[in-house]
């Protein structure tokens, strides 16, 4: 586990070097700052072509707002584990080199998304607190269950790692198409996992998909946490109990481990066979 650990550390030292080192550090901040609450811009601005105001219909501002800044974290983390592959393989060749040294291959995998993490996690700070200085979002940060909170991001934030991980294993078998690969799964997430309306929005054999990605469950326990119980609109899943919710949580990320572990191993063994970990394709 020591060994692990020190993997972990050192491959998020080097993830953050080769995700910050393109410009100036006051520019890389404002970049960060400027970029999310640009995002969250054309989510409001959504909103209001439709209802008029934020006054309207508060408790669908609130599901919105709070899906739309927690997503970031799906889209960000995916990409920085998935993307890993092609960057050591494609763009600096070092993937082979990297593969067989001494180390855990997970491990140096996930320390690669840290700096996603945190990235996105001064992001989602960042766009919660521009909405409720200036949007008037009406989360009081006494009534936040914190708790509940953090154990929903950590249980939250290992499931997004092992799904990238599945991702990451199926870009060993592809030249050149691991964004797309990440984000048409992160894509398919946002639709069917309840980010912008409910999934009861959708028809039931959607429905039954949103039920069986974590992501959903995920969500529903960050709204809880973070949100008045009179401003929570209902997503669907308001007939369970909050900590029916977060045990659904549970078993659908043990779910999600097992299959993601099965993914990798199958494409890792693939790959060795078929000789991709060393294919570069200059692309």
């Amino acid at each position: 586990m020591r060994e692990n650990l020190r993997t972990l550390r050192h491959a998020a030292w080097l993830g953050w070097q080769m995700e910050s080192n393109w410009t100036s550090p006051w520019l890389f901040a404002i970049y960060s700052v400027v970029k999310p609450i640009s995002a969250t811009l054309i989510l409001v601005f959504m909103y209001l072509v439709i209802w008029g105001s934020v006054l309207e219909q508060p408790e669908i501002f609130c599901y919105m707002f709070v899906g739309n800044t927690f997503y970031m974290y799906v889209a960000q983390v995916l990409f920085g584990v998935v993307f890993v592959i092609h960057e050591d393989r494609e763009h600096y060749q070092t993937l082979k080199q990297v593969y067989i040294a001494p180390i855990s291959f997970y491990f140096y995998i996930v320390g690669r998304a840290v700096p996603k993490i945190v990235i996105t996690t001064t992001a989602a700070i960042i766009t919660l607190a521009f909405g409720i200085v200036f949007l008037g979002l009406p989360i009081r940060l006494g009534e936040v269950n914190w708790p509940l909170l953090l154990l929903a991001m950590a249980v939250g934030l290992f499931c997004i790692c092992m799904i990238g991980i599945a991702l990451a294993g199926v870009s060993m078998l592809t030249a050149k198409h691991s964004m797309g690969i990440n984000e048409g799964i992160a894509g398919m997430f946002y639709l069917f996992c309840g980010v912008t309306f409910p999934i009861t929005f959708l028809p039931t054999w959607g429905q039954v998909i949103g039920l069986a990605i974590p992501i959903t469950y995920w969500l529903e326990v960050i709204r809880r946490a973070v949100l008045p119980a009179d401003l929570q609109w209902d997503s669907g899943l308001a007939a369970y109990s909050t900590g029916d919710i977060f045990l659904m949580l549970l078993v659908t990320s043990a779910f999600f481990l097992v299959l993601s572990l099965a993914i990798f191993r199958y494409a890792d063994r693939l790959a060795r066979k078929k000789g991709k970990l060393d294919m570069s394709t200059t692309y």
